[in-house]
């Protein structure tokens, strides 16, 4: 157990710099939705979906590269870092000049004519973002855990700051939304003083051999996280496209975008948790990796990770009735509906990305382009169906259909090219059972809030405590 004892540690660190600081972005949602009308707050979410997809082209997939080559027998880490960072900015360079140059352009794409200057300034936080991906994927391989934290968490101190001030101290109509850009432009232009010392020593390298192997290794896991945002980010962007006129009587397709946007930020608790472990368990499986022990610790792994998501899964879906109140305005809250069948979605997102690993360890990522087809088909193809027939509902089946076929194409390759014993049935199981749970709870109508929240909890404790009792031989077996 100690290995996962580690890891659950690192997690926990990791959590306080990325679930602290994302949670501490996400109460920003009440000050957003009490600012902007949901047609404001749709074009802002329409401009942030694109800039989530080419966030990963920017960084494409070469922090991955770099825990695998770094973690190799006899490498050189420091050369490999400034291998990869210097991939990293040469590619975001170049998308950054060409993005700019055609800002015009790109706002008069996305229907929002009249907002260059905020794609000119999601432009230059993207460039910051990917020049700062490496230094903070080099604190990971170092086990840095409470220098990450803390880069993460004033980071969004720096945010929530400024976004009080602009919206509530130096409100001017005429900006709008670009208040949110402006102080996400200055917040993240503190990570360049935070790594500066590392960004100073860093020396520009191109290796003939390392480098073409480590963009050949890197290309797939970009199309990977292509995949992973376009199935997130897709579904909101569709809604804007298929959604029928007057579907929802006498709003925009545009207003029911800033309604499913808005109650997407409660499912990103999912994502928030997913993440902190993600940080943790990436050069985690490349260290483990050589141990002959390693498949089944890897599916011992997944196996508690999902019996935590299922908690979280709980704990959230059984909870909406308080949580709803973050979102502010109460129009907001007509979407709730789609939480539960996000945060089912996000769980199996995180297990999609610890099935993964059979494909980094054998430096097969290609096959990462396969199950990228097949996650882009069932989520263009799920959504031109649902949409026009049940709306934002329909988009939140399309995310969750999609991210368990994924998962499913990925385990029956995995199993086939570097077997990992999962134990498939009981983490279904418990996902089911969750999930029936989650609805059965929020079908039951109670009066009182209090006696509510008593009620929830009550079932919360009781649901721990089972999983408690069912797993502990396991724990204490290690």
């Amino acid at each position: 157990m100690s290995k996962l004892k580690r890891l659950a540690g690192e997690t926990v660190l990791y959590g306080l710099g990325s679930i602290v600081p994302r949670f501490l972005n996400f109460l920003l949602v009440r000050l957003h939705t009490d600012v902007f009308s949901p047609e404001e707050y749709g074009i802002l979410n329409k401009i942030l979906a694109y800039v989530a997809v080419f966030n990963v082209i920017y960084m494409f997939g070469m922090e991955t590269a770099y825990f695998r080559f770094a973690t190799k027998i006899d490498a050189d880490e420091k050369r490999v870092f400034n291998l990869a960072q210097t991939a990293v900015v040469a590619i975001s360079l170049f998308l950054s000049c060409l993005l700019i140059l055609n800002a015009n352009g790109i706002a008069d794409a996305l229907d929002v004519p009249g907002h260059t200057n905020l794609i000119i300034w999601f432009v230059v936080i993207m460039f910051i973002d990917a020049v700062v991906a490496i230094p903070f994927a080099r604190l990971r391989l170092r086990k840095k855990a409470t220098q990450f934290a803390m880069g993460k968490i004033l980071n969004v101190l720096l945010l929530i700051g400024f976004n009080v001030y602009f919206l509530k101290v130096a409100y001017d109509p005429s900006v709008g939304i670009g208040y949110i850009v402006i102080a996400n432009l200055i917040a993240n232009g503190f990570y360049l003083l935070f790594f500066w010392r590392t960004l100073l020593f860093w020396r520009p390298a191109i290796d003939n051999t390392i480098t073409p192997a480590m963009l050949s290794y890197s290309y797939p896991i970009m199309i990977t996280g292509l995949a992973g945002m376009t199935n997130e980010m897709f579904s909101r962007q569709t809604l804007d496209w298929w959604l029928p006129a007057n579907f929802y009587p006498g709003q925009s397709s545009k207003y029911a975008l800033g309604i499913f946007s808005a109650c997407y930020k409660l499912s990103v608790l999912m994502g928030l948790a997913i993440q902190a472990f993600r940080y943790a368990a990436e050069p985690f499986f490349f260290s483990n990796a050589s141990d002959k022990q390693s498949p089944t610790l890897f599916a011992r792994v997944n196996h508690y990770f999902v019996i935590v998501c299922c908690i979280l899964l709980l704990g959230v879906g059984t909870n909406l009735d308080i949580l709803k109140y973050f979102l502010g305005d109460s129009k907001y809250w007509q979407g709730l509906a789609v939480v539960p069948i996000l945060l089912v979605g996000y769980l199996f997102q995180g297990i999609y990305y610890n099935l993964t690993i059979w494909f980094k360890l054998t430096d097969k990522t290609y096959y990462a382009t396969i199950i990228t087809v097949a996650g882009a088909i069932i989520t263009i193809a799920a959504n031109y169906v649902l949409i026009p027939i049940a709306g934002y509902l329909g988009s939140s089946l399309a995310t969750l259909l999609c991210y368990f076929s994924t998962a499913a194409v990925c385990y029956v390759l995995g199993q086939k090219f570097y077997p990992i014993p999962y134990n498939v049935g009981k983490s279904l199981g418990y996902i089911l059972i969750t999930t029936i749970l989650v609805y059965v709870v929020n079908g039951v109508v109670l009066p009182d809030q209090w006696l509510a929240t008593a009620f929830h909890a009550g079932v919360f404790l009781i649901y721990v405590a089972v999983v408690y009792l069912i797993e502990k031989k396991g724990l204490r077996s290690g």
